[in-house]
């Protein structure tokens, strides 16, 4: 060991402070490191919800046009009104496995017009769906939505032709 008359003098205690900053320089990287994942997390998980949101506003487009265009034929030659929908206009039956948690909301407006001895309607079919439906009405899109809320509305146009004097049960326009 050296004899203290032999140690520098301004080099006691400088490993002590370059330990420290040390500490603290990984310290706050660490601290960076874990909030970058929590909203990566957070950002992934937001992600997953909007496409079951999406997929949620698929089904109800598709329930809605197999209710206007009457693939089965059930009512002859006349065209198929807009289904009347339930206070609110969500979709019947609700969905099933990880789209339960979401409410999609339903328009629909018919227009009617004659090409010749045809009927034509045509179908506007809104739908929106959502994992936190408005507390008053039930419905999406919700005004005043807490953290974590998603919502996708999709809209989309129908058209069905009938022809009164074509051959039944289809009477498909040529």
């Amino acid at each position: 060991m050296c004899p203290d008359s032999q140690r520098p003098r301004g080099a006691s205690g400088f490993s002590i402070v370059t330990a420290v900053f040390l500490l603290v320089v990984l310290a706050l990287l660490g601290a960076f490191i874990v909030s970058v994942t929590g909203l990566q997390q957070s950002g992934h998980q937001l992600d997953i919800l909007g496409a079951r949101a999406y997929q949620s506003s698929r089904a109800g487009i598709d329930w809605m046009a197999y209710r206007v265009l009457d693939p089965e034929n059930a009512l002859g030659s006349a065209l198929a009104p807009c289904p009347a929908l339930a206070a609110p206009p969500n979709l019947a039956g609700g969905l099933a496995g990880s789209l339960a948690a979401f409410t999609v909301t339903l328009t629909c407006t018919r227009t009617t017009t004659t090409e010749g001895a045809r009927n034509v309607a045509v179908y506007e079919v809104t739908a929106t769906a959502c994992n936190q439906p408005d507390a008053g009405t039930g419905a999406c899109p919700n005004a005043a939505p807490g953290a974590g809320y998603v919502d996708r509305q999709l809209r989309a146009i129908f058209s069905k032709c009938k022809d009164p004097a074509g051959a039944a049960p289809r009477f498909a326009c040529g």
